[in-house]
């Protein structure tokens, strides 16, 4: 069990009616328990709160005329993680996945992994199936996709960083995303707080589906896993973005924090199931 503390600090500049939907509250599930959150909005407005996407994505949704906006959201959460030891952990044949699970074997809009089956099997197709694959996987995206602040942008794909080799954490997590499925492995987009992520920032990584259950896997290795707090998950940062926005709106300010409370996060070499 894990006390994570987290923060997000918003600042908008809205210069005509403006629709926003904010995605940044941490989703409430078996493994994390909020013990405590607040959302502030300023100017203070009536919001709808609604589950978006088919993970059930906690959103909220107003509408504004122009002013300054400020959003401000805390929250303390108890992580009870499912911990298993990876080599228990192998691959879901094809005929016994279950049916929600499928959707995360196609490709997506930054996912290509219909593109990328030929590369997929030739580097990665001979190693031992299951948990070590998916490592593998991680570390060559790590070993081979330098990680450059602003080297991409909001249209950047799997094969564009795959091209380019360099990206940030969501182009880490797409490109590890299609090779997993590339190879079968159903794979998804998490967002999330990370605490130890250096700068603080909002933080993409991806589940897998190994052995009957979703387990974190970040190709960055920039925070430890086992403090993710999960906010969203989708097919890929489409349907995870922490704001969408419709009118003349311009991010004057974002600070985000994730703060560990306790120092029993799992072990480095476990496998850590967040869903």
């Amino acid at each position: 069990m894990s006390i994570i503390q987290v923060a997000s600090h918003l600042t908008y500049q809205v210069e005509s009616p403006a629709s926003f939907i904010f995605t940044v509250a941490v989703a409430q599930n078996t493994h994390q328990t909020i013990q405590q959150e607040q959302l502030i909005i300023n100017p203070l407005v009536p919001y709808e709160g609604f589950m978006s996407g088919e993970e059930a994505n906690r959103s909220i949704r107003f509408a504004l005329q122009p002013c300054t906006l400020t959003l401000d959201y805390t929250a303390t959460i108890e992580l009870s993680h499912t911990i298993h030891q990876p080599p228990q952990l192998d691959e879901v044949a094809y005929l016994n996945l279950p049916t929600d699970a499928l959707p995360y074997l196609n490709p997506s809009r930054y996912c290509e992994s219909d593109r990328l089956g030929r590369f997929a099997y030739k580097t990665f197709g001979h190693l031992p199936m299951g948990y070590a694959r998916v490592s593998a996987i991680c570390d060559w995206v790590f070993n081979h996709i330098d990680y450059v602040s602003g080297s991409t942008h909001g249209s950047s794909s799997a094969c564009d960083v795959l091209v380019q080799g360099m990206g940030v954490c969501r182009d880490f997590a797409h490109l590890s995303i299609a090779l997993c499925r590339a190879l079968g492995i159903p794979a998804r987009y998490v967002a999330g707080y990370a605490p130890e992520l250096q700068p603080p920032d909002f933080h993409g990584f991806f589940e897998a589906y190994l052995g009957g259950n979703w387990y974190l896997f970040d190709a960055t290795k920039l925070a430890p896993v086992g403090g993710f707090v999960r906010i969203s998950a989708g097919r890929d940062a489409a349907d995870t973005a922490f704001a969408n926005i419709v009118g003349n709106v311009s991010l004057e300010k974002m600070e985000v924090s994730a703060l560990s409370l306790t120092q029993n996060a799992p072990s480095p070499n476990s496998a850590v199931s967040t869903a």
